[in-house]
C-alpha cells in the first residue's frame, strides 16, 4: 500500500548555528577548570585561605554549572530531530542553566557560613602561596573568558525556510544568539575571575598590612557575588522554561497586525523555542480585506519567529 503523503511535516531544529562551536570551546574549558580547580581547594585546605578555599569551590561549581552545559549541548544535538519534542530541544539549555543556578545558590550559601566562622575565628594563612595559586586560577579564568568570550559575541542562529502552513522565519545573524546556556557559562567565568581578584587583594593586603580579618571578609564577598549570579541566571531561565512571553516581539506582532486599520489580535502566544528563535500562535478578528495569508505576510519582519500559526475570523 502506497504510504500516506507527509510532506506538511517539518522539523524543528532551533539549534544555534554556533552549538557545536559552543559545546567544544565550553569542554575545554571544563577541562581548564577541574584542573584548576584541584589545585586550589587543596593550596587553601593547606595554606588555610578562606578566600581561596571560596575560589576553589567556586571553581568547583563552576566546572559543575560548565559541564551541566556541555552534556545540555550534547543532549540537545542528540535530539534535536526527534519527534518526541514537539518544538525541538533549544530550551535544553535554558534547563541547564536552571540546574546549575540551584546548585550554585546551594554552595554560596555554604561558603558564606564558612567565611562567617572563619572570621569569628580566624586562622593562620600561608600568604605567599596561598597568592600564587590564586594569580594561577585568575588566568585560568581570564583564558576561559577568552575562549567562551569568542562564541558568546559571534554566535548566530540557523536559517529555516519552510513552505508550508507554519512560517518559519531565519535571521542568520543574530546578535550572540541568545544562549542561555553558553551567556551563563561565559557569566560565570566573569563571576569566578572577581572571586579570584577579591582572593589576590585579600592576601596582599593580609601578607604586608596585616588584615587578616580581610581574607574571609572576601570570602562573604565571593559567596554573594556567586549567590546574585544564581539568582539572575535562575530569573532568566526560569522564564523561557516557563514559555514567558517576549514583551517586545509581542508588541512588535500587535504593531505590525493591527496598524493597516483592518485586523485586530484577540489572543496573542509568544514563547521562547530556542536561541534567537520564538513560536507565537496569533488569533485575528479581520475584515474582508484580509486572511491569514496577509496577516503571514506583515509578521515577515519579526525574524525572532521561526514558527508561526495565524487563526483568523471575518469580522
Amino acid at each position: 500500500m502506497q504510504s500516506p503523503n507527509i510532506n506538511y511535516l517539518h522539523d524543528h531544529v532551533f539549534l544555534g548555528s554556533a552549538h557545536d562551536e559552543n559545546a567544544r570551546r565550553t569542554l575545554w574549558v571544563v577541562a581548564l577548570t577541574v584542573v584548576m580547580m584541584v589545585g586550589e581547594i587543596t593550596a587553601g585546605y593547606v595554606t588555610g585561605s578562606m578566600a581561596l578555599l571560596a575560589d576553589g569551590f567556586h571553581m568547583a561549581t563552576h566546572a559543575g554549572a560548565l559541564g551541566i552545559a556541555a552534556a545540555a549541548y550534547a543532549y540537545a544535538k542528540r535530539n534535536a530531530s526527534s519527534q518526541r519534542f514537539s518544538f525541538g530541544t533549544g530550551k535544553v539549555g535554558d534547563l541547564g542553566g536552571f540546574a546549575s543556578a540551584l546548585i550554585l545558590g546551594m554552595v554560596s550559601l555554604g561558603i558564606g557560613v564558612e567565611s562567617v566562622m572563619r572570621l569569628l575565628q580566624p586562622t593562620d594563612v600561608q600568604f605567599g602561596t596561598a597568592t600564587l595559586i590564586a594569580i594561577a586560577g585568575l588566568i585560568v579564568n581570564i583564558v576561559s573568558a577568552l575562549l567562551l568570550g569568542h562564541g558568546h559575541s559571534h554566535g548566530h542562529d540557523h536559517e529555516h525556510d519552510h513552505d508550508h502552513q507554519h512560517d518559519h522565519h531565519g535571521h542568520p545573524h543574530a546578535p550572540h544568539g541568545n544562549d542561555n546556556n553558553l551567556k551563563s557559562a561565559y557569566v560565570h567565568v566573569l563571576a569566578d575571575a572577581l572571586t579570584s581578584v577579591l582572593a589576590i587583594a585579600a592576601l596582599l593586603a593580609g601578607r604586608y598590612l596585616g588584615w587578616v580579618w580581610l581574607d574571609p571578609a572576601m570570602g562573604i564577598v565571593g559567596a554573594l557575588v556567586i549567590a546574585r549570579w544564581a539568582w539572575t541566571l535562575m530569573g532568566v531561565t526560569a522564564g523561557v522554561l516557563l514559555d514567558q512571553t517576549d514583551a517586545h516581539v509581542a508588541e512588535e506582532i500587535r504593531q505590525l497586525v493591527e496598524e493597516p486599520g483592518d485586523a485586530t489580535i484577540t489572543d496573542l502566544h509568544v514563547w521562547r523555542v530556542g536561541p534567537q528563535a520564538h513560536a507565537a500562535i496569533v488569533s485575528v478578528l479581520g475584515a474582508a480585506t484580509a486572511n491569514a495569508d496577509t496577516i503571514r505576510e506583515r509578521l515577515q519582519p519579526v525574524h525572532e519567529i521561526r514558527h508561526l500559526t495565524v487563526e483568523f475570523r471575518p469580522a
